[in-house]
């Protein structure tokens, strides 16, 4: 299992990190988060499988959403209100990145349809942020 132990954000109370791709471009879709809260260190990995005919950007777009579905979901279980906390996103899609914080347009329906549902999750939180990092970093915590 991959563990994140530096640079953990002392600001946020959780840190999704994700990637995803496809093996064909469309192809076989896949993709890998681990979620960390921040205070204590414990993290939860999750691989993905999304069959084919998908696109590298849609599986990252869809692991993204899922990751963000499932912090929701364990926040919620706990009896807590996600306004109350704070998450950073970190992935190495600059298409996805620069979506989320609007420096890029979506022009393409599929992606702006994705954007929006993960603009949508991210805005249930009291604060959030999106920041790219290098493929390394990717690869090194997931092994794709």
């Amino acid at each position: 299992m991959p563990h994140i132990s530096q640079n953990l954000p002392e600001d946020v109370h959780y840190l999704l990190v994700f990637d995803g791709g496809s093996k064909g471009n469309p192809g076989q879709g896949y993709g890998s988060y681990v979620l960390v809260r921040c205070d204590t260190g414990q993290q939860k990995l999750r691989r993905l499988q999304f069959g084919e005919k998908v696109t590298n950007n849609e599986a990252e777009y869809r692991t993204l959403i899922e990751g963000l579905r499932a912090l929701l979901g364990i926040i919620r279980e706990h009896g807590k209100d996600p306004r109350r906390y704070r998450l950073e996103v970190r992935g190495d899609s600059l298409l996805v990145v620069n979506q989320l914080t609007g420096a890029w347009k979506a022009r393409d329906p599929r992606m702006r349809a994705l954007r929006d549902e993960a603009l949508a999750l991210l805005r249930q939180f009291g604060a959030f942020r999106v920041r790219h990092h290098e493929r390394e970093a990717s690869v090194e915590l997931f092994g794709h």
